[in-house]
């Protein structure tokens, strides 16, 4: 039998162990997945590409379990009140090929990604940043928020999105949370002066120039979030150039981040060789950094374990009947449970 975790589900169990806790233990799952880098078969995710946006697959495994997800990207979803972005997954084992979870992904990507944009931040992020500009105030701003306040401590979030009302939703989650001082600011250029941290996660499928060169102040750290496929970018060119740019997995970054604008030969560096120590990661206070983030499978794979075993320590989801158990595996027509027709019977008895 396989478990299965819907949005109900899912929605459920992030409020029993409550949100801010869920991305700081998620975050430790991911962190422990990066640790192992090795041990995962990687490749950049497939894509479908159409007029209307993306949808893609992204698998990997670690030798023991298996895990995929499907998510998709539509920007103009917006106008028929329809996500931009959903997802769902499956946790599987590799030796036997058999499913134990499936899940909804769409509320766990966003707290996936939140965690994971607050882990890099902790290595990336001068020492002592307690403010963020967070540029796009849609479904995951939220979660950003509230990620780098959770990870890093950030008490001052300045928001900026071309729709207002998005800002003012984002105003009125955030109440909830005294101890974030939420600030609306007028631009996106006076919500980036003086941050310690700027995040941008916007979702119109164009190549955007969200930032500018003349926005970025020394020791900024960027975590590019919505810049995640073939045409779609948020920072000038120039701002990776000058900057030490960090990614997930270089050659999936390469065809969907904002480094997509850059030379093949542009200099990056992964996440993992930081997460094992082989590097540095901010090398010096002035230093700019960006996270290019475009989401890897492999953080995927860490949200999916966490799932499972949240799941199952609070008795969420239930079990489902996904994969056939014939008595005679050689047998599977049985299942079908048919009786011969009579007409059968008698051409057979003639």
């Amino acid at each position: 039998m396989t478990l299965f975790i819907d949005v109900d589900d899912a929605a459920r169990l992030f409020a029993k162990v409550g949100i801010r806790r869920a991305i700081r233990e998620m975050a430790t799952y991911i962190e422990a997945d990066y640790l192992r880098w090795a041990q995962f078969d990687k490749s950049p995710r497939t894509a479908n590409h159409s007029p209307d946006g993306v949808i893609e697959l992204m698998p990997t495994d670690d030798g023991q379990q298996y895990s995929f997800k499907y998510v998709n990207g539509h920007p103009d979803n917006g106008q028929q009140n329809l996500l931009t972005v959903m997802a769902f997954g499956l946790l599987a084992d590799v030796h036997s090929g058999y499913p134990t979870l499936l899940s909804e992904l769409t509320l766990t990507t966003a707290v996936r990604t939140a965690a994971t944009s607050a882990l890099v931040a902790r290595a990336l992020a001068r020492p002592g940043a307690t403010s963020m500009a967070l540029i796009g105030n849609g479904a995951q701003s939220e979660f950003q928020a509230l990620a780098f306040h959770e990870m890093l401590g950030i008490n001052e979030i300045r928001i900026f999105d071309i729709d207002r009302e998005a800002s003012l939703k984002l105003l009125r989650n955030l109440a909830a949370f005294p101890t974030i001082n939420v600030i609306h600011a007028a631009s996106v250029h006076d919500a980036v002066k003086g941050a310690h941290i700027v995040t941008t996660v916007t979702a119109d499928k164009t190549y955007a120039t969200i930032l500018t060169p003349e926005m970025i102040e020394p020791g900024m750290h960027i975590n590019a979030v919505g810049g995640d496929c073939p045409g779609k970018t948020e920072l000038h060119a120039d701002i990776l150039r000058n900057a030490r740019v960090i990614v997930e997995f270089e050659p999936q970054t390469r065809i969907e981040g904002d480094i997509q604008q850059l030379e093949a030969d542009s200099p990056v560096v992964e996440f993992f060789r930081i997460a094992q120590g082989d590097v540095q990661g901010r090398e010096r206070d002035e230093q700019v950094t960006v996270f290019d983030s475009v989401g890897f499978a492999l953080e995927d794979f860490s949200s999916l374990r966490y799932l499972h075993a949240m799941a199952q320590e609070h008795q969420v989801g239930r079990h489902i009947h996904l994969v056939p158990r014939p008595d005679d595996i050689k047998n599977l027509f049985q299942m079908l449970d048919q009786q011969p027709s009579k007409a059968a019977h008698l051409r057979t008895a003639s």
